[in-house]
């Protein structure tokens, strides 16, 4: 292959990827964009593996350990996308960002001990000033990336029992002031082996950016772990280019930029759905001061409860029906049920619409990708900032599985949700609630809609609820 050949299919690759975000950014596109993203991935993976058998000094041996990638990580990727659940999907994504990390990591090692065989320099000569800086970049950034994507895996699944992993803040005295110094170190490091590419240095400042990673992330609470599953990705898009750089490779440079890029506009945008600030996140805890919070505030109260039967007697009188789903709708896989019941609910002349939280289901798109699998009609679809201003009007808001979302704690001062953009489904003349519990929301707090006069609560999985509704809908 000639390196013109190369450049040329690497070329079309990254066109590819920016066509797939630009689908991807509406659900109507979002079947093309996932298309352009597989022929794009497609062509710069069989690039490659053609390139490394071409350039490989016994040919055989080559195709060997490219074959073996592929069946390897291919065989991976489909077992996990195949076995994941929409409602795992932050925590696959929290995986995916970690191997990205460790492959920058791992191509930045091979590429300090042999530079030659990447094309940097010829055998035997040092790597220029440059590509030490950006080999340092990238590790450092890959290494963390991994650390802390493990981290957030683990905190998201709620499997695990080591302390790391659980969704409560893990906190301690000169934690900070302990970051600072493994930030300044880990630099200085970096520094040193940029100056002198010393062995050593290199891999001093590798092993406190993977320590970096994991007290990084240990302080941030669950409430705050979809932002953070963002920034990795952010992180991990950044370490790929860092990488591209070394290597003179246009497409990981380019694709690396595009996953950068969109991660940070896609954390900025979690933070202001969440009323939070990026520094803030990092500087951690909110899950952990909002438990506190609810723990250290308790009050006995009582919700009102009903029946199915209620529920559908309600929906079945009224005009203006919002559905609100939630991480519950999720896991009890109940969003069929949902267009089932808002099917028959539309042919009785009632009007139906779906609200949709930036951050439902704990990660953006969640809920919009749940309610397009049941086929939804997307004009029924809106967004927090289209809907909110509907909710007075609405003669019934039903609340699926939701609950930080709509809670209206994030309208006073001292909440530590204040401030929060919430779906005000408290403004809507009824409001049903389906929970299997009065559990505490993601947030660790109380849920004050819960309480109110207008609330009806409907106790019982989300898709047995759903279904007992529609029959006695008919």
């Amino acid at each position: 292959m000639s390196m013109n050949l190369v450049t040329l299919l690497y070329l079309v690759a990254s066109v590819c990827f920016i066509q797939a975000l630009k689908g991807l950014s509406h659900p109507t596109t979002s079947i093309r964009g996932n298309l352009f993203g597989m022929a794009g991935m497609a062509i710069a993976v069989l690039t490659t593996a053609a390139l490394i058998v071409e350039l490989a000094s016994d040919k055989g041996v080559g195709m060997t350990y490219v074959l073996a990638g592929l069946v390897v990580g291919g065989g991976a990727g489909s077992v996990m996308a195949q076995r994941v659940e929409m409602t795992k999907m932050p925590e696959l994504v929290a995986f995916m960002h970690s191997m990205i990390g460790l492959a920058a990591v791992f191509i930045a090692v091979a590429a300090v001990a042999e530079p030659w065989a990447f094309q940097i320099v010829a055998h035997g000569q040092p790597i220029p000033l440059g590509n030490r800086l950006e080999l340092f970049l990238g590790a450092a950034i890959g290494a963390i990336t991994f650390s802390g994507s493990v981290i957030a895996f683990g905190k998201l699944s709620g499997k695990y029992k080591f302390r790391l992993f659980q969704g409560a803040p893990v906190v301690f005295k000169g934690q900070h002031l302990l970051n600072l110094v493994l930030g300044l170190a880990t630099v200085g490091l970096g520094l040193v082996f940029m100056l002198t590419e010393r062995w050593d240095a290199f891999f001093a400042m590798l092993a406190l950016a993977f320590v970096m990673g994991v007290l990084i992330i240990i302080p941030i609470g669950g409430a705050d772990m979809p932002v953070v599953v963002s920034m990795l990705n952010s992180y991990s898009g950044w370490a790929a280019a860092g990488i591209g750089f070394s290597l003179n490779n246009s497409m990981l440079i380019i694709a690396g930029s595009l996953v950068g890029s969109s991660g940070a506009i896609l954390s900025y945008i979690m933070c202001k759905a969440m009323n939070r600030s990026f520094f803030n996140v990092i500087l951690g805890g909110f899950g952990g001061d909002a438990a506190a919070a609810a723990a250290g505030g308790a009050v006995q109260r009582t919700a009102k409860s009903g029946s199915a039967d209620d529920a559908a007697f309600i929906l079945s009188q009224a005009e203006t029906v919002v559905i609100v789903p939630g991480y519950g709708l999720a896991v009890a896989r109940a969003q069929h049920a949902v267009k089932e019941l808002a099917q028959k609910l539309t042919d009785k002349g009632i009007t139906v619409k779906y609200a949709i939280h930036p951050v439902a289901g704990r990660m953006p798109g969640h809920m919009n990708v749940l309610l397009a699998e049941a086929e939804v009609p997307y004009d029924q679809v809106f967004e927090m900032e289209d809907i909110n201003g509907e909710f007075g009007q609405a003669d019934v808001a039903i609340v699926l599985g939701a609950n930080d979302v709509v809670n209206p704690a994030a309208l006073h001062k001292g909440s530590p949700i204040y401030g929060m953009p919430i779906l005000e489904a408290y403004k809507a003349k009824t409001v049903i609630v389906n929970k299997r519990s009065m559990a505490a929301g993601y947030a660790g707090l109380d849920n004050e809609l819960f309480y109110m006069d207008k609330t009806m609560m409907v106790f019982g999985d989300a898709k047995k609820v759903v279904e007992d509704i529609g029959k006695a809908v008919e």
